[in-house]
């Protein structure tokens, strides 16, 4: 059997097939998400079936593809659905499509997600900048043994999303009188959401927001040296003592309502990035 390394060589020589540029981003669209593929220039669109050790996606609303091409003067990789730990999937080859994003060149990671929010300020359809996560799947892409050509064996996370493009997002929002907010995101393994007594507890370990994702994505891009800039859409509210049951066709109309504020922040991030390399 492959080991991871030889995994991610494997995936990138085929995508390169389709596609030989070096990336300069990679892009993880979440729930309700993927329109923000509509404003990238394609030029090759590649299902995941398709691509070698990648996973199927089965969450609903995701496409399952790879969409490669331009964006705002940037060569991007964006992942048009990504893959769940619910799903089934063990979280090194959720993560896989990351390792490939860098092993092609990628240094920038903009990863997105459709989430609950439980701070009280916070309301469905805004945005909010992730400044920290709690890991609370319990489980870590990074257990076994490790791969130091892929990364160190104990990364630091003191800066797990880099401060420099959360403050271009918050500038792109201040601009464009966009609501956007900057907070921690909890990760839980799902798929069933959360009772009361859990909102409440998640509220009070320090969490804004909580969802099935980005956590895993995130500590891998560290673990590569990748820097990472997320974004989470609050599609709905988790207030203990107002809780209603969950209506899934409402979340994903909040997110595909929301998603345009959303392009327009990470089209800022990109901008700020494209002047960062002098492009």
């Amino acid at each position: 059997m492959l080991d991871l390394f030889d995994k991610i060589q494997e995936a990138s020589a085929f995508i390169q097939k389709s596609w030989a540029k070096k990336p300069d981003v990679g892009i993880v669209l979440g729930t309700g998400l993927g329109p923000l593929v509509e404003k990238i220039k394609v030029e090759a669109t590649i299902d995941y079936g398709d691509i070698p050790n990648f996973l199927k996606s089965t969450a609903t609303s995701h496409r399952g593809r790879l969409v490669c091409g331009e964006l705002c003067g940037l060569n991007v990789m964006a992942m048009e659905g990504r893959f769940h730990m619910y799903e089934g999937y063990p979280l090194k080859l959720i993560t896989l499509p990351i390792r490939v994003m860098k092993a092609m060149g990628a240094e920038l990671l903009v990863v997105s997600n459709a989430c609950g929010g439980m701070n009280p300020y916070y309301k469905p359809g805004d945005i909010m900048l992730i400044d920290d996560q709690i890991n609370l799947m319990g489980d870590n892409p990074l257990i076994g043994i490790n791969d130091d050509r892929l990364g160190p064996r104990f990364p630091d996370m003191s800066e797990p999303y880099n401060r420099e493009l959360i403050a271009a997002a918050l500038e792109t929002a201040r601009k464009n009188n966009i609501v956007a907010h900057q907070g921690v995101f909890v990760a839980v393994s799902g798929p069933n959401l959360e009772t009361r007594a859990e909102y409440r507890f998640l509220r009070m370990i320090g969490a804004d927001v909580v969802g099935m994702s980005t956590v895993p994505e995130t500590i891998v891009a560290a673990h590569c040296g990748m820097r990472t800039v997320g974004f989470s859409v609050i599609t709905d509210m988790c207030l203990p003592d107002a809780l209603e049951p969950a209506n899934v066709p409402r979340i994903i109309a909040t997110a595909n309502a929301a998603e345009p504020k959303l392009t327009t922040l990470v089209t800022g991030v990109l901008d700020f990035e494209r002047k960062r390399l002098n492009k």
